[in-house]
């Protein structure tokens, strides 16, 4: 039986506001570069002066602001989920 897979959604405004819904975890961050992970990959961010406004892992809720030069998704095979993110190292 296939799994049904829960879509998430990717909002660019302006190059300058993203929002992302759906975010199981973020792996790491600084003003340049935010990889974070859904349920079905893992996605880097890449930009200047990028800022995370609203982290809610809870409801999988994610607002950056900065300029966003990249967006990239790699896939399952791109993650590495065997280690544990940075907020789940933290809140452990």
């Amino acid at each position: 039986m296939e799994e049904r897979k829960i879509p998430h959604n990717l909002i660019l405004e302006n190059k300058n506001r993203l929002s992302i819904t759906q975010v199981a975890d973020v792996d790491t961050f600084d003003e340049g570069k935010i990889v974070l992970f859904t349920a079905d990959d893992t996605i880097i961010i890449e930009g200047y002066d990028l800022h995370i406004q609203k982290l809610d892992v809870l409801g999988g809720e994610l607002s950056i602001e900065g300029e966003v030069v990249s967006i990239l998704y790699t896939g399952r095979e791109g993650s590495n989920r065997g280690s544990k993110g940075f907020f789940k190292k933290i809140l452990k």
